[in-house]
């Protein structure tokens, strides 16, 4: 009861309130009322601030957050590696990746590795925002750039070029940029990541960097949508090679200001700060880590 009372506490902390992680669990709202209690009065602290409209984790329930994540997750590999032999792999594996990048290539990583363990299960989270790791559960991200939050655990990819392009009808209609300053006069698609507007692209070394503040009709946070109007010719973007290199491959964009080119981004696989993972979640690394390095393979898999 206590490992379920434990997984129970998880759902309400993920679900955000009591009442759909009773829903989630098939529970009625007095049997998780209990349990909870039960959890709290196990420990002799209380867990969980609880109001009529809200819920919200004491310091001893974020400790347990942690450590409940990490137990549950040995627990999950142990009855995997006796239920179904050793060499198994079962349970649950949540993963948040950036929405492009996520769709292709991260999407036909996970068709192999799930071809290969059949027991695991993966829940994809596609998100170009800030996203809380440990508050919502995520055992491993994708995330491009440097490490915004010193507690995580982060496995790097290596550095991911970064390129400017646009279709050929765009060019055909408005012409090409020869300089960065050009990009001024030229409408160009700008991606918002959280509150962050990514308006200032950088071209060059540190030494001769060139900095352009860009403008244009639209923005959004979503860098699918971004790569898709471009390949649609409503102007020019700025995305990673992982995103566009099938395309420009394909001749259905062109890289742009290939002598300016930007400082390459990296990729960074992050983790929770917890001091071990399951077995599950370092064999998705790794195979992400092994598809993710190979860009060549990764273009071939988008097409």
């Amino acid at each position: 009861m206590f490992i379920s009372n434990l997984s129970l506490f998880l759902q309400i902390v993920e679900k955000g309130s009591m009442a759909a992680a009773g829903r989630e669990a098939g529970l009625s709202p007095t049997t998780v009322s209990e349990r909870l209690s039960a959890l709290e009065s196990h420990f002799g602290v209380v867990l969980l601030n609880r109001t009529t409209r809200a819920i919200s984790l004491t310091e001893e329930g974020r400790t347990l957050v942690e450590g409940a994540r990490h137990l549950l997750g040995e627990v999950n590999d142990l009855e995997g590696r006796i239920r179904h032999g050793a060499q198994t792999l079962s349970g649950t594996i949540r993963i948040s990746a950036p929405s492009d990048i996520g769709r292709n290539a991260v999407s036909n990583a996970i068709n192999l590795f799930l071809a290969e363990h059949p027991a695991i299960s993966i829940e994809l989270i596609l998100t170009d925002g800030y996203v809380d790791i440990v508050g919502e559960g995520i055992d491993l991200a994708l995330r491009f750039g440097p490490v915004i939050d010193s507690s995580l655990r982060a496995k790097n990819l290596g550095n991911k070029k970064r390129i400017i392009c646009a279709a050929p009808s765009y060019l055909e209609q408005y012409g090409k940029p020869t300089k960065p300053f050009d990009l001024k006069s030229h409408n160009c698609i700008v991606m918002r990541f959280g509150t962050r507007l990514d308006n200032v692209w950088r071209f060059g070394s540190n030494t001769l960097q060139q900095v352009i503040t860009v403008k244009g009709n639209r923005i959004s946070n979503d860098g699918a949508l971004v790569r898709r109007w471009g390949l649609d010719g409503l102007g020019i973007i700025l995305k990673s090679e992982f995103d566009v290199g099938a395309d420009i491959s394909a001749g259905n964009l062109i890289e742009l200001l290939s002598d300016y080119a930007p400082a390459p981004t990296p990729l960074q696989i992050l983790f929770p700060p917890s001091r071990a993972q399951p077995s599950r979640v370092r064999a998705l690394a790794e195979h992400l880590a092994r598809t993710l390095e190979n860009n060549e393979t990764l273009s071939l898999n988008q097409r």
